[in-house]
């Protein structure tokens, strides 16, 4: 059941995000439109757009979801294995589970790091060129 509803998910997200999908939404709304003077811009007339775009909006939450759900984690597997067959700090694996402050922190100290590397960097640079000229 998973599987199918997996690749069901998928293939729906991958179809709704499509140009002929969008094109398909303007003509039905554009169709709904055009139908409101022969319906007298009735109250039923505006509550058929609105029950169905209720009703889409809340399936493709759970679709779209599923879609995102399954690749961040494929992700954050394929970075993990990256950072483990890697010279990498073995620290940043499992982040995603930290608090927001614990990743704030994470995040400033890798910032100053990287000031600092940019500060060395720019030495050797100026060195370099006091050498070579």
């Amino acid at each position: 059941m998973e599987r199918h509803f997996t690749r069901f998910a998928s293939a729906m997200a991958h179809w709704a995000g499509s140009p002929a999908a969008f094109i398909a939404a303007v003509i039905l709304i554009l169709l709904w439109a055009v139908s409101g003077p022969f319906f007298g811009y009735s109250e039923t007339w505006q509550l058929v757009i609105n029950t169905g775009t209720t009703i889409v909006t809340f399936l493709m939450v759970f679709l779209i979801q599923n879609t995102q759900n399954r690749d961040g984690a494929a992700l954050q597997t394929k970075l993990d294995e990256l950072i483990r067959s890697s010279n990498a700090e073995d620290m940043f694996m499992g982040i995603e589970k930290l608090t927001d402050k614990e990743l704030e922190e994470l995040h400033r100290r890798c910032e100053q790091s990287a000031r600092h590397n940019e500060a060395l960097l720019e030495r050797t640079r100026s060195e370099r060129r006091k050498r070579g000229a």
